[in-house]
């Protein structure tokens, strides 16, 4: 018996410990099979430039070559629900957006902020006016940002907060648009480029000031989309398309899966 106890007691171990990790094995897998993830936010979300839109989104745009789709389509979670649309500000996201949301979403991704800031009405005085009344819009949107952007941000961040208080919520920002001294032969003058950039590196500021005081990840996209730019020699953003207005300035399909999807993925 004294040789004997020491083998039984060895095989009733190592089954246990088999038994266990069986049942940690399926717990994970229960955990990923019950991950929900839902995705918010205005036109750099939904994937408009990207093309292949689903007819079935409308107005929103939304395609399967934007971040959220690629990144479901790659990690599979049990639920994706796909919110964001273009031209969402944030009183968008407030009325129409945050549905999917319960205390059982596990990861939350959003961009928002442009579309209050008045992006596509300065890109439209820069590209139709002169520099000076360009700078001038450009700075009255930074004004915006300072002074009414953050309470705008807060409502938001605070309602997906509440309605999900366990999930990882990334916020992304935005590229900046050009490439100073770049290919560019027309078009706007560098001085307007240089403004935009700016613009965009201010309103990013905010919005990650806002993302942090929230505890929320924020993921900046500026460095992935770094000579990729407008006037680069390898673009992931489009410029003025005057057949498609609506796709000007917003990433093309390389730059949802070159720029946007590392950039979430690592964050996620």
């Amino acid at each position: 018996m004294s040789m004997r106890m020491p083998r039984f007691a060895a095989l009733a171990s190592a089954l246990l410990l088999a038994a266990g990790a069986a049942l940690f094995g399926a717990g994970q897998a229960t955990a990923a099979a019950d991950f929900g993830y839902v995705a918010l936010g205005d036109s750099y979300s939904s994937g408009v430039g990207a093309g292949n839109y689903d007819s079935a989104s409308g107005n929103c745009k939304r395609t399967t070559r934007a971040y959220p789709a690629l990144w479901a389509a790659a990690h599979a979670p049990q639920t994706f629900s796909f919110a964001a649309c273009s031209g969402a500000r944030t009183g968008d996201v407030m009325s129409g957006q945050l549905a999917p949301l319960n205390a059982g979403t596990d990861l939350v991704s959003i961009t928002i902020g442009g579309n209050d800031a008045g992006f596509s009405d300065v890109m439209t005085t820069c590209v139709l006016q002169s520099e000076a009344t360009c700078v001038s819009r450009v700075n009255q949107a930074k004004a915006y940002v300072d002074s009414t952007l953050p309470g705008q941000l807060d409502t938001v961040y605070n309602a997906i907060h509440s309605r999900s208080p366990g999930a990882r919520v990334v916020v992304l920002g935005y590229p900046r648009f050009y490439k100073l001294n770049g290919t560019c032969v027309a078009g706007l003058s560098e001085g307007e480029r240089k403004a935009i950039n700016g613009a965009s590196d201010h309103l990013n500021a905010a919005i990650a000031k806002r993302a942090a005081d929230h505890g929320f990840a924020f993921a900046s996209v500026a460095s992935a989309f770094t000579g990729h730019e407008i006037c680069s020699s390898s673009p992931w953003l489009h410029s003025v398309n005057w057949l498609n207005i609506g796709e000007s300035y917003h990433p093309t399909a390389a730059g949802q899966s070159g720029g946007y999807l590392p950039v979430f993925t690592s964050a996620a």
